[in-house]
């Protein structure tokens, strides 16, 4: 074979693995965003607080645990990770009731307990169902949680609902800038289903925000939390802890500043 066939071969060779590869990313891409989402049914004896069920405007039923607040206290509306479980949060439901504020966190559709399939538009629309029920349910005032993923259902769930003030934590500028980052190679802006554009939402959450964010976060670096805020309007503040990454974002220290940054606004409105 002569040397200019050589490369030739070589070099459609290696576009057809590129497409190739390309196009299974293309095809995996809701699987590699939403690695939590399963068929399973949600447990039938919850870990903290009470099973319930969200009827979404698209026909989907959520699964939910709920702790409810006492009369006068705020509640907090949990939007989870990608690959979180409701059940994981026993150790803020338990320090958030002693103080006598409410707790929901629900699972996405397509998550376990909960029907559909996940998708940008789906997740939005959970989020939205999700604040109405609450609002229903408690007649409260209702801050609105939102981590890593759900920090994009958070910023869009504010922007349309009267929420009195936001807690992001692990927040984005948009899943498209991280897919970007990410993956470089690929023509993501192109293939991307579900972008999450917060740094487009931003804008309408005027109510008091808190960003936390740990330093040596990987998979969310610390640069697209700063790049949110800076665009975030006022008020707002920012903590960012030294010595967490991602995944080990949340402990006492934490729970502590969810809670002061709750009081803090409960006292200011009262």
């Amino acid at each position: 074979m002569s040397t200019t066939k050589l490369l030739l071969t070589l070099s459609l060779m290696t576009a057809f693995a590129y497409v190739s590869l390309v196009g299974l990313m293309y095809l995996a891409q809701r699987v590699l965003l939403y690695p939590g989402a399963s068929a399973t049914l949600a447990p039938e004896h919850a870990n903290w607080g009470e099973n319930v069920s969200i009827s979404t405007p698209d026909g989907e039923t959520l699964h939910g645990l709920y702790s409810q607040g006492e009369s006068g206290k705020p509640s907090v509306l949990f939007f989870l990770g990608n690959a979180d479980r409701v059940g994981n949060y026993g150790f803020l439901a338990q320090p958030l009731a002693a103080r006598g504020i409410g707790l929901l966190a629900i699972s996405y559709r397509g998550y376990p307990g909960s029907t559909g399939s996940p998708s940008e538009h789906g997740l939005l629309t959970d989020g939205i169902a999700a604040f109405d029920w609450l609002s229903l349910r408690c007649e409260c005032e209702i801050v609105v949680l939102g981590q890593s993923l759900g920090s994009g259902v958070a910023v869009n769930t504010a922007g349309q609902r009267p929420a009195v003030a936001v807690i992001l934590v692990s927040a984005y500028l948009s899943v498209l800038s991280l897919a970007q980052t990410h993956y470089p190679f690929v023509p993501v802006a192109l293939l991307l289903k579900d972008p999450f554009r917060s740094d487009l939402k931003i804008a309408k959450v005027r109510q008091p925000k808190l960003f936390i964010h740990g330093r040596h976060d990987e998979i969310i670096p610390l640069y697209s939390g700063e790049a949110l805020y800076r665009t975030a309007p006022e008020p707002k503040q920012m903590l960012i802890y030294k010595s967490s990454g991602h995944n080990d974002v949340w402990d006492d220290r934490m729970v502590n500043d969810v809670i002061r940054f709750l009081e803090a606004r409960n006292r200011d409105a009262t």
